[in-house]
């Protein structure tokens, strides 16, 4: 599931405008942010929860920073990538960590097709020889 926050003009002077999405243990955080000059940039950070042995938990977080000079080159790959993996895919998410009755599919490898198992044979009449 899910959760889209917008958040404007924020406390901090620093974020602009804001958004938070929410997707499962990940979530996203969209902040438009000004330099010291007063343009603005983006950064993406991606915060995941992960738990400790002791049932404490704690935060991971990477961001990336995107400045204006490479929004058209970083949407037109974003935009490339996404399509290619819906084009070959589908929308259709089938990922056993999104899907609780997943089951993985088991496709005969190309030496297993080669050599046939024990026990799987077909009964052949010598009679018609």
């Amino acid at each position: 599931m899910l959760i889209i926050i917008d958040t404007i003009n924020m406390e901090q002077q620093e974020e602009i405008y804001s958004k938070v999405l929410r997707a499962g243990r990940r979530t996203y955080f969209f902040d438009v942010r000004a330099t010291k000059a007063g343009d603005y940039y983006l950064t993406v950070t991606e915060s995941k929860k992960f738990t400790n042995d002791d049932g404490s938990f704690h935060y991971k977080k990477h961001k990336i920073y995107l400045y204006k000079e490479d929004f058209t080159e970083f949407n037109a790959i974003l935009s490339e990538m996404t399509d290619y993996i819906v084009n070959e895919k589908g929308q259709e998410v089938i990922s056993d960590r999104h899907q609780k009755d997943y089951v993985k599919q088991e496709f005969p490898s190309e030496d297993s097709k080669k050599e046939p198992l024990a026990g799987n044979f077909t009964d052949v009449s010598f009679d018609d020889i």
